[in-house]
């Protein structure tokens, strides 16, 4: 038990500097002194930063999976469907803004873990939206459109100003209340342009 609750500590500790500063920016020591123990027992625990930030990775994709498969598994129509994703994923990285960066890093660096945690907690998902939107194309419900192009714009257009927030509360003089609303705004924003795109 006293095992299992110091774990849970550098965990969350981990969670909050990364979130913080990010991978590169936070340190074992900082995380040791916010979880309350010293540095020698972080490092019994967890080698590396690098090993700690893929536990932290990791488990932060576990919450997130099963939001986005159960809106893309769930019984509803499809424009519902990216209107529920947008809103979902830019909640989630906004409460999680130390993750795209580690993953662009991580696609250069080390694909295959990358690879191997989407694939194994949400790849299938995206094979249940691609046979939605190709049934739907096939009645002449929605343009005849390539699905690999409208989870790519869900993605990244939701992704973006999560990555570039510095630049754009500069860019725009946005306070950090401001860059909330502006995100809110956003949610809707992407998926009123998605939804437009493949209407008949």
């Amino acid at each position: 038990m006293e095992d299992k609750t110091t774990e849970i500590k550098i965990l969350e500790a981990a969670t909050e500097v990364f979130q913080e500063k990010g991978m590169y920016g936070a340190r074992m020591q900082e995380i040791a002194d916010k979880a309350g123990i010293n540095k020698a027992l972080l490092h019994y625990y967890y080698r590396s930063k690098e090993k700690l930030f893929e536990t932290v990775f990791r488990a932060a994709v576990s919450l997130m999976a099963p939001r986005i498969k159960g809106i893309i598994s769930s019984d509803v129509p499809i424009f519902d469907k990216i209107r529920k994703f947008t809103d979902e994923y830019i909640s989630f990285l906004s409460n999680h803004t130390y993750l795209p960066a580690f993953v662009i890093n991580e696609l250069n660096k080390n694909p295959q873990l990358i690879q191997e945690i989407f694939l194994k907690e949400i790849g299938s998902s995206f094979q249940i939206l691609r046979d939605d939107v190709q049934k739907l194309a096939d009645k002449g419900e929605i343009k005849p459109v390539d699905i690999e192009h409208v989870l790519v714009n869900m993605i990244s257009m939701s992704l973006f100003p999560i990555i570039a927030k510095p630049l754009l509360k500069t860019m725009f003089n946005k306070s950090e209340k401001d860059y909330q609303i502006f995100l809110e705004t956003r949610k809707k924003l992407v998926a009123d342009m998605i939804i437009d795109s493949i209407k008949v």
